[in-house]
């Protein structure tokens, strides 16, 4: 499967429950803030409504304003109009939701006494909710992040959903499962190792995959008992809102999980700086992941995990199975409108197959189908791709193309921007790039697929492994001693074979060199959240 929507239709398979309108669980004491500048952006099914989101900050089980009284806008980027004003966190906000984490990991508190069986029950009592909820979550995301919804097995919010129930029904299965172990020792001794929560954490998340990245990180931090303050990205903080009104449905107790709006500068440097926080889980940038790593160790030393950007190598051998290659190329670069840190951004094409795969992937990426979520309704034709997230990531990305046409590279279709209203830019394929041109070294974020030629299989090994990055990669061959060969010398942390982007729960994920320290996902996952400790006694009578 590559992602789930290549291996099956997810809206044929999974049994969607009946949908209670989410809008009668809010919080009967919200507060609006200023909403002078709203505009009544409705969903196609009417479950979203603007002026009755959650905007508050989540401390300690209850949703406040900040301290400081600031606002921030959250934009819809298929119209570049805003949904609505969130409460805008800084360090005041982040001291109180850290002293309501810590406390709730005090000696005696009842998270900290909490059955591995009671926190299981809980994060699937939460998964519940979400179920229930999920028609109202998928619209939400598709509004404040811009992705479509997902429609006949198309990717989209729907996906993210889906992926996101299986990771906590994932992780809470190994609730009840973490176990130390008895170490045989010289002398007569008994010594025994026990797996014990790391206490506080600080979750500093993306606005890519703004649900999905948190459960890659929350879900394995609950199982192993710690409390977390989660800060979201200013770009997409309203999902994660309504999520933290499931987890106090669900029954956590108060400051297990608090939830912050802000921006990285201010709230998230604070957070990440923060004495009494023992660990921070970011998934973003490089630039900024060496930043949270500074202030990390100027701080308390607190242990990180850090899944960074990616530059990915996918490489088409020419005995390599062309539709299957198009479909993995197609899906490795062009999913979520090109905003994935592992796309396959650079495409390793074999010269006796170049001009075939190159003709056919410019056909594919011309099919797609470029749109707000709201205009996917009833068409035959659903909607593949929708705006970047802002307006700096569009103007970005429209900068990566004009920087490719000048150093040389073909524009072999796209190459601007799409339409004159939203963030949305063409779906674009170069040929002719060669290594040194920057489309080919720096991470784009966006639909723009560059394509190169190789020769041998040495040169493309030697050629995919000369970068700063160490996230994904793909390979695409039908012979299999061969594609496993080549996964072995390619340096990154997940590399998929004839496929792209499976992101099953239990497969780690991380990366190598500057994509990243630890990993998410999978059983690996837990011990970037556990501490080890080792207990030794004397014993009496015989060694036996």
């Amino acid at each position: 499967g590559v992602f789930p929507r290549l291996a099956h239709n997810p809206q044929a398979t999974i049994k969607r429950p009946k949908q209670a309108n989410p809008v009668c669980h809010h919080d009967p004491q919200h507060h609006r803030g200023d909403r002078t500048k709203e505009t009544a952006i409705m969903s196609p099914k009417g479950l979203v409504d603007p002026s009755k989101l959650e905007t508050r900050l989540f401390i300690n089980n209850e949703f406040v304003n900040a301290e400081s009284g600031k606002t921030f806008p959250s934009l819809n980027p298929a119209t570049e109009e805003v949904i609505t004003h969130v409460q805008e966190a800084d360090k005041a906000d982040i001291d109180k939701a850290v002293a309501a984490a810590v406390a709730a990991f005090d000696l005696g508190s009842e998270w900290r006494g909490m059955d591995g069986t009671a926190r299981r029950d809980l994060m699937l009592k939460f998964v519940e909710l979400v179920e229930r909820d999920r028609a109202f979550l998928e619209e939400l995301e598709c509004m404040d992040n811009g992705k479509p919804v997902g429609r006949l097995g198309m990717y989209g919010s729907s996906v993210d959903l889906e992926l996101l129930i299986r990771v906590y029904k994932y992780f809470a299965g190994w609730a009840d499962k973490i176990t130390g172990k008895v170490i045989p020792v010289d002398g007569n001794m008994l010594c025994y190792t026990r797996k014990e929560p790391i206490g506080a954490c600080g979750l500093i998340v993306p606005w890519n995959y703004p649900l999905l990245m948190i459960a890659w990180s929350l879900a394995p931090a609950l199982a192993a008992g710690c409390t977390v303050v989660i800060k979201t990205s200013e770009k997409t903080p309203l999902a994660a809102l309504h999520m933290a009104k499931l987890f106090r449905e669900a029954g956590f107790p108060p400051g297990v999980i608090n939830v912050v709006s802000g921006y990285g500068p201010t709230a998230g440097q604070a957070l990440a700086r923060h004495p009494d926080i023992g660990k921070i889980g970011f998934t973003g940038s490089t630039a900024t992941g060496h930043k949270i790593m500074q202030y990390a160790a100027e701080s308390n030393l607190k242990k990180v995990t850090l899944e960074l950007g990616g530059k990915s190598p996918m490489i088409v051998f020419d005995d390599a199975d062309i539709e299957t290659a198009i479909s993995a190329a197609h899906v490795g670069l062009f999913l979520n409108q090109g905003q994935c840190c592992c796309a396959g951004s650079r495409l390793f094409v074999q010269e006796g197959i170049y001009d075939k795969f190159v003709a056919a992937a410019i056909e594919k990426a011309k099919s797609i189908k470029i749109g707000a979520y709201t205009e996917d309704t009833s068409d035959t034709v659903p909607i593949e791709q929708g705006p970047q997230v802002d307006s700096l990531q569009f103007e970005k990305v429209l900068g990566y193309i004009e920087k490719g046409k000048e150093e040389g590279a073909t524009v072999a279709c796209g190459g601007g921007r799409h339409g004159d209203k939203g963030y949305f830019v063409q779906p674009t394929v170069f040929t002719d790039v060669k290594d040194d041109m920057t489309i080919a070294k720096e991470e784009i974020f966006g639909p723009v697929m560059s394509i190169l030629k190789f020769k041998t299989d040495e040169e493309v090994i030697e050629r995919a492994n000369k970068t700063a990055y160490g996230l994904g990669a793909g390979i695409c061959s039908a012979n299999g001693a061969r594609a496993v060969s080549a996964a072995h010398q390619i340096r990154a942390g997940t590399v998929w074979i004839n496929t792209f982007d499976n992101f099953d729960a239990a497969a780690p994920f991380g990366g190598f060199k500057k994509s990243g320290i630890g990993r998410t996902k999978g059983e690996d996952s837990l011990d970037c959240w556990l501490e080890t400790k080792c207990v030794m006694m004397p014993l009496q009578g015989p060694k036996c």
